[in-house]
Formats: C-alpha cells, sequence, structure tokens
C-alpha cells in the first residue's frame, strides 16, 4: 500500500525529515501496524516512534485511533500531543 508519511514537531526533528512516500507490505494495514512497521527501522526510529511514547496521528487530515485501517493513498501524520495554556 501507497501511503504519504507527515512528521510534525518534536517528531520531525528527532527523525530529521518532515515527511516521505512508502510502500508498506500487506501485512500493515492499521495505524498501529504502520507505527511498528516504522519503529523496526532501528535508530531514530525506533526512539522516536516507540509505543510508550504517547503520539497522535491523522488519516487524510482526521484524527484516528491506533486500530484504525489504513487505505490506499492516504496521508498519515505523526505529532506529539499539544498541550497549551
Amino acid at each position: 500500500m501507497k501511503l504519504e508519511l507527515r512528521f510534525f514537531a518534536s517528531l520531525r526533528e528527532g527523525l530529521g525529515l518532515s515527511g516521505e512516500s512508502i510502500t508498506t507490505p500487506p501485512e500493515v494495514k492499521t495505524i498501529a501496524d504502520l507505527r511498528t512497521h516504522l519503529a523496526q527501522r532501528g535508530s531514530p526510529w525506533a526512539e522516536v516512534l516507540a509505543s510508550s511514547k504517547v503520539i497522535r496521528c491523522a488519516l487524510n487530515q482526521e484524527m484516528v485511533g491506533d486500530s484504525t485501517p489504513l487505505v490506499e493513498g492516504a496521508e498519515v501524520a505523526f505529532f506529539p500531543p499539544v498541550t497549551g495554556g
């Protein structure tokens, strides 16, 4: 499946890129699967996308949860939780 990935804020800084186009293997079906797949790339991916970290995700600019199915050609954005005052 072809996807457009976007990374924001501290995730962008940690990975050293703001986005990329990827083709995932058939077993990557959900947001959680994608995050695991990316973390398996090794450093710095494993640290930045560690399952212990709270990361928000959007699929085609709509907030989604980890169990959300991916769709061909989707834009998937990852970003840290937003805090404010």
